[in-house]
């Protein structure tokens, strides 16, 4: 008999996808969704909806009779999936804890919630270990969690060799203040004034768009910075293969897919040395931690990195042999899959 998943989150999001298409490859389940139609940008309406949206999932519920319902973010679709009424119930959480921004005046309310969602699954999805430290420290349940990436296809995301004489970068996270491509692009602006020659790709969009242009063009570096908008996840890794070095500056991350696509095309890794980098990379030994917002660092370790090529071709060979062993989608996605029906058949005998 083929099992139904009800899906609550943002389905468009890459990570959704590559769940749901894992569970539907490897597990043959039936995947319906379920997502806030209100933008971010209309706040108010947005909470209201939120607000309302326990009656339209049960709704859903009672009309498609899911064997169990996922969710993402333990703060959000998560807590509406404790409160669906649904036998059983996997939620993931996606940031390093979820409970963010930590200064934000709804943070006594998200840990509220996030603990009845952890309290009320009957699995919990840790995409990396720095989540699993969280969950330890809230008084979670560990039998019920599952640390382990969702993984990449690395039939797509394959390595390749790059031997250019410049520094060839690449950043691929959306253009929103928290992943800081202001400070990298001034970090290029330094290597600019030295004479170093490079390239830069800013992949995707973001509500910072038009400000990095600006950016890049009173740093005079336009002519070396490439935008590409917003492209489909199927020209990622051409790109990827043609770069050398991969930078991410996030100010907070949870399990980073792009870091993985990256290591896994023999990108080297220069990102921010926070908890989130720190569970897969090691500073100059298979990439390079860098402070927050430190554009000097930034750009010395940049010219470090290119600077000492045998090091950082060592460090592209292990990383790659490091995702193939932790983060192949194929593997990853075939045990959260049968992880799931083992639930089913647990809750349903």
């Amino acid at each position: 008999m083929k099992r139904k998943i009800l899906f609550l989150g943002e389905s468009y999001r890459a990570d959704a996808i590559t769940w749901m298409k894992g569970l539907k490859q490897f597990g043959n389940f039936e995947i319906i969704t379920w997502e806030l139609q209100t933008s971010n940008s209309y706040r108010f309406k947005r909470i209201l909806e939120y607000f309302l949206s326990p009656i339209s999932i049960r709704k859903i519920i009672k009309k498609e009779k899911p064997d169990m319902v996922i969710a993402e973010r333990t703060t959000s679709y998560g807590f509406l999936a404790a409160i669906s009424g649904s036998k059983t119930i996997a939620i993931a959480q996606q940031g390093r804890t979820d409970l963010w921004p930590e200064e934000s005046v709804l943070y006594p309310f998200k840990k509220f919630i996030q603990k009845y969602a952890f309290k009320k699954a009957h699995l919990i999805h840790a995409w990396g270990p720095v989540m699993a430290i969280h969950m330890k420290a809230s008084g979670v349940d560990m039998n019920k969690v599952l640390v382990l990436p969702k993984g990449i296809d690395l039939s797509l995301f394959s390595p390749s060799i790059n031997n250019s004489n410049k520094i060839e970068a690449i950043v691929t996270r959306s253009l929103m203040p928290e992943y800081r491509h202001d400070s990298i692009l001034k970090a290029f602006g330094i290597l600019n004034q030295k004479g170093i020659d490079f390239s830069l790709t800013i992949v995707g969009d973001g509500t910072r768009l038009q400000f990095l242009k600006d950016l890049a063009k009173e740093l005079q570096i336009k002519n070396k910075v490439i935008f590409t908008g917003r492209i489909p996840n199927t020209e990622l890794p051409q790109l990827l293969q043609r770069s050398n070095i991969y930078i991410s500056m996030p100010i907070t991350e949870g399990v980073s897919a792009s870091l993985f696509e990256a290591m896994a095309c023999n990108c080297y890794p220069v990102v921010s040395d926070i908890p989130g980098n720190q569970s897969w990379i090691t500073h100059r030994e298979n990439g390079q931690l860098v402070e927050i917002d430190n554009i000097e660092m930034l750009a010395e370790e940049l010219i470090w990195s290119f600077e000492n090529p045998e090091s950082r071709n060592e460090a592209v060979i292990r990383n790659r042999k490091f995702v193939e062993e932790n983060a192949n989608y194929d593997i990853n996605m075939k045990i959260i899959s049968e992880k799931y029906h083992e639930l089913l058949y647990a809750r349903f005998k």
